[in-house]
């Protein structure tokens, strides 16, 4: 897929407001730093401390919260504050039913331009308006989660601002909600862009928050933001990958390992998936530990929200992680100089990742920085069972999935708008 840039005049009218909202993410305490607390000595992350920022409004931040109930209350709560900063017919933009395929179809790995989303383009909105979204983004997810979509963002940003050739929505980010936000009934929380698709379902009644299926991307892996610092979203999910793949022995590698090649993505984002299982390394033939640092490497997706909903996920994971495979492509060791970077698959009967450094740069080239290979990242996290809480199943994306299909209908906003 090459990135063109694009010369007309919406997009463009569109910077300075994207720019806002980059002004939002700072003022407002989104730290655009990455995973990077529990890094080791060796990471080249600048670990930025939460305490050392002021966010948008404490009171209303549930980052340090430990319970679910808590965390959907908060969040319906910002979502309701969002939904009150909105005309009625922006209201009618960004409210669908629950059960509406949309959801399915309007989120991918591909550009906003690409594939189109549900919702509003928050870069249209007001400072006002954008503030109260980004917090329903603060109240859902946990500091550390937090930390890493706004490196995300963050990225796409710094692709947006130094890269030679790159597509004028990078910036540009949507937000949904599929049903009524409440502490009490289900809705979803859909929050993406570029590199970034968010779906995530919260159950009031049985206090459950479930991110399958999401997509987090990155590109470039580092790069440095407007204040010198050296940024790195996924420090801590490639140090956990490897810590896993170290503490094999020679024999258990031979098992994981597929190719010297980096695989390409089985179950894209947006994209429908028949979970392909039993190649590589089963759960079974792991020790205690080494299920352990298995399921560390699954918590950067299943983590992304407070400590019991994480706690809960891990639990059900855990449970059918003997029947769980693991497998490897490409590099062996942790150095993001030597050639193109690590493809990693996990699947059982619980979760689904992929983990797929791409081969390209998609026309984003930077100089100093690798926007290929170990420099860009597509990921997806999906629970078998529970996508999208099972109120829809996957269809493809509307527009562009892999090699590009036919652009679809984005369906109808609940209310008719």
């Amino acid at each position: 897929m090459t990135i063109h840039s694009s010369q007309s005049s919406p997009a463009a009218k569109h910077g300075r407001r994207r720019m806002a909202l980059v002004s939002a993410l700072l003022a407002g305490g989104l730290i655009l730093g990455g995973c990077a607390a529990e890094t080791t000595a060796t990471s080249s992350t600048t670990s930025v401390s939460v305490a050392d920022v002021e966010t948008v409004d404490s009171a209303t931040t549930t980052g340090d919260s430990s319970a679910t109930a808590e965390t959907i209350t908060s969040t319906a709560e910002a979502a309701e504050a969002f939904l009150q900063t909105l005309s009625s017919e922006q209201r009618e933009q960004v409210t669908y039913a629950y059960d509406d395929e949309t959801k399915t179809t309007s989120w991918s790995n591909f550009p906003v331009t690409f594939v189109d989303r549900a919702g509003l383009n928050i870069s249209e909105l007001t400072g006002e308006q954008q503030a109260a979204a980004l917090k329903v983004l603060e109240a859902l997810l946990s500091d550390e989660g937090y930390e890493t979509v706004t490196g995300i963002m963050g990225g796409d940003e710094f692709l947006h601002d130094n890269s030679s050739a790159t597509e004028e929505s990078l910036g540009q980010y949507y937000i949904a909600f599929f049903g009524d936000p409440s502490d009490s009934g289900t809705w979803e929380l859909q929050f993406g862009g570029h590199h970034l698709g968010i779906n995530a379902t919260m159950d009031g009644a049985a206090d459950s928050i479930t991110f399958a299926p999401t997509h987090l991307g990155l590109q470039p892996a580092v790069y440095t933001d407007s204040d010198g610092n050296e940024v790195q979203p996924f420090a801590t999910t490639y140090e956990t990958a490897f810590a896993f793949y170290d503490s094999l022995t020679e024999e258990q590698q031979a098992q994981l390992y597929q190719s010297e090649s980096v695989s390409t993505m089985v179950c894209a984002p947006g994209s429908t998936c028949d979970y392909p299982t039993g190649t590589g390394i089963a759960g079974s033939d792991l020790t205690e530990e080494q299920k352990q640092l298995l399921l560390d490497v699954i918590a950067n997706w299943a983590g992304l929200a407070d400590e019991e909903t994480t706690s809960e996920q891990l639990a059900a994971i855990e449970a059918t992680l003997d029947e769980t495979y693991v497998n490897w492509s490409g590099a062996t060791e942790y150095d993001m100089t030597q050639g193109g970077g690590i493809y990693f698959q996990i699947s059982g009967p619980n979760v689904y990742i992929e983990f797929a450094n791409q081969q390209g740069s998609a026309g984003a080239d930077v100089a100093g920085y690798t926007t290929s290979g170990w420099g860009h990242i597509h990921t997806i996290y999906r629970d078998p069972t529970n996508d999208y809480a099972n109120s829809v199943t996957q269809q493809e994306a509307s527009g562009m999935v892999g090699g590009g299909a036919p652009a679809g209908s984005m369906g109808t906003p609940r209310n008719g708008g």
